[in-house]
């Protein structure tokens, strides 16, 4: 496709930027719309995935059959098999009647199946067999039925992790993945953050019926080095913030800053690959606990000045004991803890906190006194309690979906007692 053509799907279904990487996946789209080839739109949360399979259906040849999308992720596991293929009545307690499911309602059209990696195995076992041949059963039936849909999925899921922990079927992904469709972060297409900044805050300003918001440029450069860990929606947000709450339309460097979180903190965090990925879509878990960490990091750095301006008046306590051991290497021997307490030295200290203020690199792991399992958990209590116990609330700020929020409640037995 030439630029003309790409840039009238853009206009056509609100896509805005011009990044290479956007324009490649939006000329595979249109090339394999055509087909009836499954694809798999892969990308990390809020890079505006939703998009790709409207245009796919749109330039396809079921355009004028159904389209429906389906958050995988937001349908409890007990019920997802009966909203995606049906039920018959009484198939189980409250089957008071039949139900036709996803696949039967999209028959001759195309199903978009959102955040298809928190399907669970048994339910990727029925997919993959309408994948193969067409065919799926309802609930509480014995009886074989045939759709023609086409399917397009999507995900943030690392599928490398989740096929080696047996989270997700081998067979299952090479199905989908026919062809693939990779969306960048919004951190990867730095022109394009401040067009979508005019554009979102074009749009909030007729929407309120107010005066639109401007940037200075050395706002526009505090908003392009920003790292945008939610992408477009969390750009979204706070452009409809900013726009609804600041009385002085010319928006400088200071007041972007506060409506960024943790903005210089999260500017100097190192990018985690998908190979290094601890919770695959959970990373911004990680990243949460990864701010905690270096706010400790500050407090030592505070307690060190303060010791060497004090001289020989050492304070009658001890600074209190930093929980985290921060990016030790993991190459070579490493000594093992002593029981007894080691005197403390302020030039080791320095030496201590120039290594745990080390830029992460590849060959550096985190090594904590509690494990990464243990402070996932505290991460979800605290934001449990934040919320009052309200797991939508809860889940949004940990940006993990509500089915994977439910399923560590109970791994990690954190359910109301």
């Amino acid at each position: 496709m030439n630029k003309s053509e790409i840039q009238q799907v853009k206009m056509r279904f609100g896509i805005i930027g011009n990044a290479e990487s956007l324009n490649r996946a939006i000329d595979v789209a249109m090339q394999v719309a055509a087909t009836d080839l499954t694809v798999l739109i892969t990308g990390e949360s809020g890079v505006g995935k939703e998009s790709f399979p409207k245009i796919i259906h749109q330039y396809s040849r079921r355009k004028h059959g159904p389209y429906i999308a389906v958050n995988c992720g937001a349908i409890p596991e007990g019920t997802i098999d009966s909203e995606l293929f049906g039920h018959e009545k009484g198939a189980f307690t409250g089957a008071i009647g039949e139900r036709k499911g996803y696949f039967g309602e999209a028959n001759g059209g195309t199903i978009f199946l959102d955040e298809v990696g928190e399907l669970p195995l048994s339910t990727q076992a029925r997919l993959l067999r309408v994948l193969e041949t067409g065919e799926f059963m309802k609930v509480g039936s014995s009886k074989v039925e045939k759709t023609d849909v086409r399917i397009v999925a999507a995900t943030n899921v690392n599928f490398s992790k989740a096929i080696s922990q047996g989270k997700f079927r081998e067979d299952l992904y090479y199905r989908l993945s026919t062809v693939p469709i990779q969306i960048a972060p919004l951190r990867e297409r730095k022109n394009d953050i401040i067009l979508l900044f005019k554009k979102f805050a074009s749009d909030f300003a007729e929407k309120y019926r107010m005066p639109g918001i401007t940037l200075t440029d050395k706002a526009k450069e505090v908003l392009s080095s920003y790292r945008w860990p939610g992408n477009i929606r969390q750009l979204k947000n706070i452009t409809e913030q900013i726009s609804i709450i600041e009385k002085n339309r010319e928006i400088d460097e200071d007041t972007i800053r506060r409506y960024l979180p943790e903005a210089e903190n999260m500017q100097t965090l190192p990018a985690l690959s998908d190979n290094t990925m601890m919770f695959g879509h959970e990373k911004e878990i990680l990243y949460q606990i990864i701010r905690e960490m270096k706010n400790e990091i500050a407090e030592l750095q505070k307690t060190v000045r303060q010791l060497e301006n004090g001289g020989n008046n050492r304070p009658q306590t001890q600074p209190a004991a930093i929980t985290y051991k921060y990016l030790q290497p993991v190459a070579g021997q490493q000594k093992e803890a002593k029981d007894e307490p080691q005197p403390f030295s302020i030039e080791k200290a320095k030496d201590n906190y120039g290594s745990m203020c080390h830029e992460a690199e590849p060959e550096y792991i985190i090594e904590e006194s509690m494990s990464l399992q243990d402070l996932e958990k505290e991460s979800i209590k605290k934001a449990l309690e934040r919320h009052k116990g309200k797991r939508k609330a809860a889940a949004e700020e940990l940006k993990i979906s509500e089915r994977t929020l439910y399923r560590k409640i109970k791994e990690y037995g954190l359910e109301e007692k």
